[in-house]
C-alpha cells in the first residue's frame, strides 16, 4: 500500500501504480464476474471491467428498459447479457448493484446462488450494515467485500472515457476464502477507481447517508432554494439570483475547489469575496453542525435507513417520487436554471 498524508495525518491507500491493472487482471482471470442490476451502478462499472479486459456478465429482468440499456451498451442477449438467475449461476463474483430496496426482494433468489468459494460484492454497505432490517445474511463460506465510487455510475463511466478516474472506498466484510481483499481491490482497480480507501461497511454507509443528505445534495439543495428566495423577495430578477446562487457555483467557483482546494479557490476570487467568504464561514458553520450531528445519529440508530426501507418499498413509490422531482422541476428557481443553461454557450 501507498502512503498519503493528509495535513500530517498518513493514510494507506491503494493506486494503479502499485496495483496496476495487469495485476487485476491477472488475479481475476479465472472469475466470472456477474453484475445483477443495470440502473445507477450497473452500467458504469460494467462497461469499464469489460472495457477493461475482465470476464463479465450483466443480469438483468426482461424485457425492460434497463435490459434495453444493456443491448444498447453492446451486450449481446445469451453471450454475455442473461436474465438475472442465469448470470447468478454462472457468476463466481456477484456484483450486487440493485437498489437497496430491490437487494431485500432479490435476496432469497441471490442467496440460493451463493455457492462455496464464491463472493458477493456491493457498492454500498447498507444491505449488510442493516441487515436485522433487510435480512441480507450472506452465507458463511463466501467472500462479501464492496468497492464504493465516490460519485455516479455515469461520473464513473465518463472519467473513464477521459482517461481518469473516480476515487473509490473498499471493505472486506467476510473472508471465507483468503483472497477476499485481492479479489476486492482486484475488482476496484478494474471498475476504474482513481485510488482506493480502505473503510468499513458500517463507516461507508454511515458517510453515505450523511453525505447524500448533507454537503452533496440535502443541504446544498436547501442552501440554494434559501438564498435564491432570499434574492427574491429583495427585488432580485430570477436570472440574478439564479446565476448568483447557482451558476455561478457549479460553472466556476467548485470547479476552482475541485482543481486545487477551497483555499485556493478564495485566493482566485476578489478581495472583497475573500473578507466576505472568511467572515460568514464560520456562522454558516455553526448554524449547520447541530443539524449535521443530528442527521448523523440518525443514521447510525438505523432511522433514515428505516425510512428508506419503508418508503422505497411501497408499491406506489415511483409516483410519489415523481411528483416530489416535479414540485422541484416546476419551482421558480429550477425553471429559471432551465432558462439559463439553454443560454449557455454552445447549446
Amino acid at each position: 500500500m501507498a502512503i498519503l498524508n493528509f495535513g500530517g495525518i498518513d493514510e494507506q491507500v491503494v493506486t494503479r501504480e502499485e496495483f496496476p491493472l495487469s495485476k487485476a487482471r491477472e488475479i481475476l482471470k479465472d472469475e466470472t464476474i456477474a453484475v445483477i442490476g443495470y440502473g445507477v451502478q450497473g452500467p458504469g462499472q460494467a462497461q469499464n471491467l469489460r472495457d477493461n479486459g475482465f470476464n463479465v456478465i450483466v443480469g438483468q429482468r426482461k424485457p425492460g428498459s434497463s435490459w434495453d440499456k444493456a443491448v444498447a451498451d453492446g451486450w449481446v442477449p445469451g453471450q454475455n447479457l442473461f436474465e438475472i438467475e442465469e448470470a447468478l449461476a454462472k457468476g463466481t463474483i456477484i456484483m450486487y448493484l440493485l437498489s437497496d430496496a430491490a437487494q431485500i426482494d432479490l435476496w432469497p433468489t441471490v442467496k440460493k446462488h451463493l455457492s462455496s468459494g464464491k463472493a458477493l460484492y456491493f457498492s454500498h454497505g447498507f444491505g449488510i450494515t442493516y441487515k436485522e432490517r433487510t435480512g441480507i445474511i450472506p452465507p458463511s463460506d463466501v467472500d462479501v467485500f464492496l468497492a464504493a465510487p465516490k460519485g455516479s455510475g455515469t461520473s464513473l463511466r465518463r472519467l473513464f472515457l477521459e482517461g481518469k478516474g473516480l476515487n473509490s472506498s473498499y471493505a472486506v466484510f467476510q473472508d471465507a476464502t483468503g483472497r477476499a481483499n485481492e479479489r476486492c481491490i482486484a475488482i476496484g482497480i478494474g471498475i476504474g477507481s482513481g485510488y482506493l480507501f480502505e473503510t468499513t461497511f458500517q463507516k461507508e454507509v454511515f458517510s453515505d447517508l450523511t453525505g447524500e443528505r448533507g454537503v452533496l445534495m440535502g443541504a446544498l439543495a436547501g442552501i440554494m432554494e434559501a438564498q435564491y428566495s432570499v434574492l427574491r423577495s429583495n427585488g432580485h430578477s430570477p436570472s440574478e439570483a439564479f446565476n448568483e446562487t447557482v451558476e455561478e457555483l457549479t460553472e466556476s467557483l467548485i470547479k476552482l475547489v475541485g482543481e486545487n482546494g477551497m483555499d485556493w479557490m478564495y485566493a482566485n476570487c476578489s478581495t472583497t469575496a475573500q473578507r466576505g467568504a472568511l467572515d460568514w464561514k464560520g456562522p454558516f458553520r455553526e448554524a449547520v453542525l447541530p443539524v449535521f450531528k443530528e442527521l448523523y445519529a440518525k443514521v447510525a440508530t438505523g432511522e433514515e435507513a428505516q425510512r428508506s426501507i419503508d418508503t422505497n418499498s411501497q408499491p406506489d413509490y415511483r409516483v410519489k417520487l415523481e411528483a416530489e422531482l416535479a414540485e422541484i422541476h416546476n419551482s421558480e428557481m429550477w425553471q429559471a436554471g432551465q432558462t439559463v443553461r439553454s443560454l449557455r454557450p454552445g447549446k
